[in-house]
């Protein structure tokens, strides 16, 4: 594709995005980004008056409401006040934060990246009209699949091995879920995105000696503003495919305009990723409507 930037962005004027973690970084730009071009933003955050000021700045079609993905009373309580959406952009996250757990005793980074977008995507599925984007990150080509621990309860904890785990997790329910929407007949499409290395303040809450390392990083990464544009691509564009993973296009998948790229090889595993898929719904126990 030419290099696609927020001008090629459709007119968004009545369509209704929510965006999850919209009050910093990939999220935010992604709801400036779509609150300019008229769509109606749900922004859904944990931190509510980070979020506000954001909301503002864009206008009257912008709004917040209160949600932690590691508290799954939180997302059930979200999904509940939400009557119709035509897209839902997945896009919180923690990444490498210490060993913690969430309000329901899941690992912090696979409970709140993986399970709290998996049981909010579920339970949202019966109204969304369009589509659903999962951000995923290069750092998924680190990560493993560990169906007999997925929260760290035997093996020791890993701070950048849960990461990964929680972004392949990512990577695979978005392909996953593409394969059965698509099963059902469904109009529903699942496009999955990755922002490349990107400045986005996530790097800077490891609250290890790593944030220091990290700001010294963000000297050669890319602005939220570009890692934003592949998840914005497969939030909008016409030509974006149900199942397709977006990212940049410039050298290693860092920077750069977005195309469509390759999913690692372990991504493609569909029998993982149907056990990852009944796991999912065990732990969170909610099942999907198609």
């Amino acid at each position: 594709m030419a290099k696609w930037t927020t001008n090629d962005i459709p007119d968004q004027t009545g369509r209704t995005v929510l965006i999850t973690g919209a009050n910093s970084g990939l999220g935010e730009q992604t709801a400036r980004a779509l609150g300019a071009k008229g769509a109606t933003v749900i922004m859904a955050c944990r931190t509510v008056s980070k979020a506000e000021p954001i909301a503002a700045a864009i206008g009257a079609n912008a709004s917040v409401v209160p949600l932690d993905l590691a508290d799954l009373g939180s997302v059930r309580a979200l999904a509940a006040s939400i009557d119709s959406i035509d897209v839902l952009v997945n896009n919180a996250g923690v990444m490498a934060v210490p060993e913690m757990r969430t309000a329901d005793g899941f690992e912090m980074q696979f409970g709140t990246n993986h399970l709290g977008h998996f049981a909010l995507t579920g339970l949202l599925l019966p109204k969304i009209t369009q589509r659903v984007v999962t951000v995923s990150s290069t750092m998924a080509s680190i990560g493993a699949i560990q169906l007999d621990d997925l929260n760290f309860q035997r093996r020791r904890y890993d701070r950048w091995g849960a990461y990964g785990q929680s972004k392949l997790a990512n990577l695979m329910f978005g392909l996953e879920l593409a394969r059965r929407l698509g099963r059902s007949g469904s109009p529903v499409a699942s496009m999955i995105a990755h922002p490349g290395y990107a400045s986005t303040g996530l790097q800077s809450h490891t609250q290890s000696w790593q944030d220091v390392m990290m700001k010294v990083g963000d000297l050669f990464a890319q602005s939220a503003a570009a890692g934003a544009l592949p998840q914005l691509y497969a939030a909008t564009s016409p030509a974006a495919a149900s199942g397709a993973y977006y990212g940049p296009s410039g050298i290693g998948g860092l920077r750069g305009s977005p195309k469509q790229v390759n999913p690692i090889a372990r991504a493609r595993d569909e029998a993982v990723a149907g056990s990852l898929w009944s796991a999912s719904e065990d732990l969170t126990k909610v099942t999907f409507d198609f």
